[in-house]
């Protein structure tokens, strides 16, 4: 798929670190970008700053990503890139005692619940919306109407302790990719998944400097957190290549994590 200003994209969690740099990514190529963010704030500055539009989006509900996509489309026309980006974490024991009190806990379930409605379901939510409208568009000169790329996480495939949630839902993203690109494959909509390993994000930011610097140098090569323009190079390269497809794809420097 060739990148112009033909070409509209929406991208959920594109408020801030992975989904921002994917944003300024695609509007550096001329994309009109849709920003899905719970950041008002964040959000209204970034589409501002690319000449796109901010859509406040919870991707845990169908009103609110039917109305983000109604705003997007409106904006721009029917999007032929959607990529996922909005998620978040949680950390806990599946069992285990409480160091202090020596109490017996397990992983409360409606934590267990909140990460698979975000991660995975929200995922699957903006999938499923987001195809139903490039099934709209007709086709461009190879047969193509639109490409999604998600995101899951090398947690997917090594998850450490107290990552059953998060390693699940991301595990899910990886598992739904394959039969979804090829539900879409007749329809010219490919779907690939980049499962990103440790990145220099805001949240990452916040970490003290010795626990970013024990993690870097985790990495086998390069010693470094990822870059978020390196995952944002990654997703236009899935975008604009169109053999890729049905695929998940490690960015990690080879690290595979350690139990904790």
């Amino acid at each position: 798929m060739k990148l112009d200003s033909s070409i509209a994209a929406v991208v959920t969690g594109g408020a801030s670190g992975l989904g921002e740099a994917t944003v300024r990514a695609l509007a550096a190529q001329g994309v009109k970008v849709a920003i899905f963010d719970m950041n008002d704030a964040k959000g209204e500055a970034v589409a501002k700053e690319v000449g796109g539009v901010f859509c406040k989006c919870n991707v845990t509900s169908d009103e609110e990503v039917d109305a983000a996509f109604a705003k997007a489309r409106a904006a721009h026309g029917q999007e032929r890139i959607l990529i996922n980006c909005a998620g978040t974490g949680n950390a806990a024991k599946t069992a285990g005692r409480d160091r202090k009190t020596g109490e017996i806990k397990h992983f409360p379930l409606d934590a267990f619940n909140w990460i698979i409605q975000i991660n995975l379901v929200g995922t699957f939510r903006c999938i499923a919306k987001s195809a139903a409208g490039m099934l709209t568009l007709e086709p461009l000169e190879d047969g193509e109407r639109g490409a999604i790329v998600n995101t899951a996480s090398v947690a997917a495939e090594d998850g450490q302790m107290g990552q059953a949630a998060y390693s699940a839902s991301k595990g899910g993203v990886v598992g739904m990719t394959l039969p979804i690109a090829r539900d879409l494959a007749s329809e010219g909509i490919r779907v690939n998944t980049i499962l990103p390993g440790i990145f220099s994000t805001p949240l990452m930011n916040g970490a003290p400097p010795q626990v970013k610097e024990a993690l870097a140098a985790s990495v086998p090569f390069p010693k470094r957190l990822g870059h978020a323009e390196e995952y944002a190079q990654l997703a236009l390269t899935m975008v604009t290549n169109s053999y890729f497809n049905g695929e998940d794809v490690r960015l990690d420097g080879a690290i595979r994590m350690q139990p904790r």
